[in-house]
């Protein structure tokens, strides 16, 4: 008796596409309304919604939006603009490495990556005088090495000083800490705005004096770690050019939120 052959079957079977074809479009769906649903309008929303009919087998119409802002939503979906933000510190981090490698050696200079995001670390005693915030000589090179690291990308760039626990021995006008650090980073903010014309909007300079150290401030070593400039590339933070009810952006405390 002749035995009957098995038909195999070759590629995905036809219910796996139709249920991957809803799964991108669903995905699609709820990428714009976790987006920022305030921007869009309601004639794009049914641009949005159009794009359902036909696709899931119920519905009734075409398969593709209206030409528009949203009209390549859905199909093409590496093209999203998250994609390439949600990127842009690790792609950074390694160009700071190899931008800054001979400082890095030197020890004038620490790039490291934490939850605030891309950490750019400068040494202060190789860039200020004691208990001055002018910018030496040398520090000039290391902005401009800086500014390249900035300029390609949109991300809230925030200026952190900080002192060691060591009070104010020279008189520079500062009479404290505060004083000091909070100097030292607005000199670096506006050095990168007017030399290095770096969008002031994106910037923003911060006073932590001797309250955030990152090593022990009882031995020399530890309070020469403590005192440093953190020039923080913010992990998806973003400036952004649109306007809410006639109010330009950024919003006041936008890249704190």
């Amino acid at each position: 008796m002749a035995q009957r052959k098995k038909h195999e079957q070759k590629g995905a079977p036809p219910w796996l596409v139709s249920m991957g074809d809803m799964n991108n479009l669903l995905m699609c769906f709820f990428i714009v309304l976790m987006g920022d649903i305030s921007v869009i309008t309601q004639e794009e929303f049914y641009m949005t919604m159009s794009s359902f009919k036909g696709s899931l087998g119920i519905l009734t119409g075409g398969k593709s939006l209206s030409p528009g802002r949203l009209s390549e939503l859905g199909q093409n979906m590496m093209a999203l603009p998250s994609k390439d933000k949600g990127k842009t510190v690790g792609k950074q981090m390694k160009r700071a490495l190899e931008v800054f490698k001979p400082e890095i050696q030197s020890k004038y200079v620490r790039v490291m990556e934490d939850e605030r995001g891309l950490v750019i670390t400068l040494a202060s005693d190789s860039f200020f005088d004691t208990g001055s915030a002018a910018l030496k000589e040398e520090i000039r090179p290391v902005l401009k090495k800086v500014s390249e690291i900035i300029r390609p990308v949109n991300n809230f760039v925030r200026i952190e000083g900080h002192t060691d626990n060591n009070p104010i021995t020279v008189k520079k006008g500062y009479k404290t800490n505060w004083e000091l650090s909070g100097a030292r980073s607005i000199n670096i903010l506006r050095y990168l705005s007017e030399e290095e014309k770096i969008p002031p909007a994106q910037l923003s300079a911060v006073a932590f004096g001797q309250y955030r150290p990152v090593d022990d401030n009882n031995t020399p070593e530890g309070r020469a770690y403590n005192r440093r400039v953190d020039i923080v590339i913010l992990k998806e933070k973003f400036v952004e050019d649109k306007k809410i009810k006639g109010i330009s952006r950024p919003l006041p405390d936008e890249e704190w939120r």
